[in-house]
């Protein structure tokens, strides 16, 4: 499946899934280490050597291909569209229309269409969340005040 951004979703099969939850384990153990990848095709040998941070996120993917989770890479400063960035908050697109007109985070116009960065979106999703745990600690303190047996 593609995405309206261009990125593509990968969806493993249960084999698919099996050969990854086997590989990002093997992987995994290997973390820390100074890593040789051997890669075989067609009868000759390839060796590549992986940066760190590659080989953290290749078992990242591994990992949840191996639960047989669907998995798309997006960069950061990546643009998503009012729908892709309602549905990773999890509220509806004119909900999100309404937190972008109050300004709630930046976005701008392509034509009549809006496009946040995912940079942005993920700051407001952190900030929203921090901002529950503040109150619900808020709740709880009180709560224990008025002796209310929370």
């Amino acid at each position: 499946m593609q995405l309206l951004n261009g990125n593509e979703v990968i969806t493993p099969t249960k084999a698919d899934a099996a050969l990854a939850e086997e590989s990002g384990r093997k992987l995994a153990a290997q973390l820390g280490r100074d890593v040789e990848l051997r890669l075989k095709v067609e009868g000759r040998r390839e060796e590549l050597t992986l940066p760190p941070v590659a080989l953290q996120l290749l078992v990242r993917v591994l990992d949840e291909l191996g639960r047989g989770n669907a998995v798309a890479l997006t960069p950061l400063g990546a643009e998503l569209t009012t729908q892709q960035a309602a549905d990773l908050l999890n509220v509806s697109r004119p909900h999100l229309v309404k937190l972008l007109d109050e300004g709630a985070m930046p976005s701008r116009k392509v034509g009549t269409h809006r496009r946040i960065k995912l940079v942005d979106l993920l700051a407001y999703k952190e900030e929203t969340l921090s901002k529950r745990h503040e109150a619900l600690d808020e709740l709880a303190a009180l709560s224990q005040e008025l002796g209310m047996g929370y």
